[in-house]
């Protein structure tokens, strides 16, 4: 134990996310507000409360360059903050769009595009065109477009960025892919596309994906177990596929409530859940 961060937060802390830099640590609470935590001297200090959430706080995500920060709630709303110097944190925008509790947001990993999935059974998909103006939706993923039929819990991007993959109460796993060599090329949005969606798998409520840099998908659910996911290669079928590669029953006590890869390691990734227990895992 390195440091307790302690008397900001008066209620839950329901996520956290570290600056691209390392510098910063921004910690979402059902307590309506985000703070920003700075190692000042070997000391965590909170340099900045950020306030305007009706109600509980779920998630909060930096873009690549540290220069954004997005988070969500309760209040069916997402917010934008631009970082500015002397750890001050604006609001740039409030974008409105879901209809329930939205439950997570995440940036792109390379472009300015945010994310967000809710209880409304949709993802959104926020854009400028402008650096200078206003943020838009510019695609909901919902059950008309082979979209999630309940809650969608989390998101993630594979480590090139041109697929995404989303989980939900629903039971299944969708897969999407994006033309990102047009967005990054500059000759404006491309939309995403659903390629397949995994299924069977997990009989109870899948909370956590997340992608690996080799292509390795991990799941974690309700009902206590982790599985991993890699592409078909077997070109037996036509379009993407994905199979199961390995499956973990009881890697915890209780629900599985997030997985996370490690960055700097082929294979291992961290998960934690409601056992309050945090486990390595690693496969050859």
């Amino acid at each position: 134990m390195q440091a307790v961060l302690e008397e900001t937060h008066t209620r839950t802390v329901r996520s956290c996310a570290w600056s691209p830099s390392g510098r910063l640590l921004a910690t979402a609470s059902f307590d309506a507000t985000t703070a920003i935590w700075e190692n000042v001297g070997g000391d965590f200090e909170c340099v900045s409360t950020l306030e305007g959430h009706e109600n509980e706080v779920k998630s909060v995500s930096w873009n690549a360059s540290g220069s954004l920060l997005a988070t969500c709630g309760r209040d069916k709303t997402v917010w934008i903050w631009e970082v500015m110097p002397g750890n001050e944190f604006e609001c740039i925008q409030v974008l409105q769009g879901h209809t329930q509790d939205v439950k997570m947001v995440e940036w792109h990993p390379t472009m300015d595009i945010l994310f967000s999935c809710s209880y409304d059974n949709a993802v959104k998909v926020w854009w400028s065109d402008d650096a200078d103006g206003d943020w838009s939706c510019v695609q909901t993923l919902g059950e008309s477009s082979n979209g999630h039929s309940s809650t969608v819990w989390s998101l993630a991007f594979n480590a090139k960025g041109d697929k995404l993959v989303t989980c939900s109460d629903d039971l299944t796993m969708k897969i999407w892919e994006a033309d990102i060599i047009r967005m990054q090329s500059g000759d404006g949005y491309a939309p995403w596309n659903h390629l397949c969606t995994l299924s069977g798998y997990h009989d109870r409520t899948i909370f956590s994906v997340h992608w690996s840099r080799e292509g390795i998908i991990a799941s974690g659910a309700a009902d206590d177990a982790v599985r991993l996911f890699v592409e078909s290669k077997d070109g037996s079928m036509n379009g993407s596929s994905y199979q199961l590669l390995l499956k973990k029953e009881k890697a915890h006590d209780m629900d599985v409530n997030s997985v996370q890869w490690c960055p700097g390691v082929r294979f291992p990734f961290l998960e934690f859940n409601e056992d309050y227990y945090m486990r390595l895992h690693s496969h050859a």
